[in-house]
């Protein structure tokens, strides 16, 4: 390890500035270009045909699709049907995984639910989260999707949560710490590095 690596602390390093994007599985490229583009207006801007995975060097065909948000960044799926099986697509809890995309005005967010049960995707909402109104709909990999808009006073009300975040930490910790060790083990919960590697060498 380089002497820079071993004395960088977040406090030195320029911080991360975005989310570049986010990527998940899809069971068909057309069929979730249709719920991107087509409904929610994202447009298409690189399907990219791939033989092997980088990094990997397996032998494993797939496409990365990815559709393109008014900042500049983006939400991606690999559409690799070999290493896919029915039951990834079966709708996954919000708890477990979603997305949220970011509008403007309550103007926008209704037109947007109007515009998506007109597609016929199920859209509900809006709910009240205090910080934001959010609707819900899933895609068709069963992704849940979320479109939200910051309620008033939503920097003041996030600047307050920092204030705390750190003591709701540890009381969380305090409340759940036996919960989580019986199902997942100590070791587990204390570990600060990633997880063990899969990988054959």
């Amino acid at each position: 390890m380089s002497n820079a690596a071993q004395t960088a602390t977040p406090d030195t390093l320029a911080p991360i500035s975005s989310i570049h994007h986010a990527a998940y599985r899809c069971r068909d490229a057309e069929q979730t270009r249709w719920f991107y583009e087509d409904v929610l207006g994202l447009p298409l801007v690189a399907a990219i045909i791939n033989e092997k995975v980088a990094g990997l060097d397996k032998d494993i065909p797939y496409l990365h699709l990815f559709f393109g948000l008014a900042d500049g960044n983006t939400i991606a799926f690999f559409d690799a049907p070999e290493g896919a099986t029915a039951e990834q697509f079966q709708r996954m809890a919000g708890f477990d995984r979603h997305v949220a995309f970011l509008v403007n005005t309550e103007q926008e967010l209704l037109d947007w639910q109007k515009r998506i049960n007109a597609a016929g995707v199920n859209c509900h909402g809006p709910v009240d989260h205090g910080i934001v109104r959010s609707i819900y709909m899933y895609d068709p990999n069963g992704l849940q999707t979320e479109i939200c808009l910051r309620a008033p006073g939503y920097d003041a009300a996030m600047a307050e949560q920092k204030k705390v975040a750190r003591d709701n930490i540890r009381k969380w910790d305090m409340r759940t710490r036996a919960t989580k060790e019986a199902r997942f083990g100590a070791a587990a919960l204390d570990r600060r590095s990633s997880q063990p590697s899969t990988r054959k060498k």
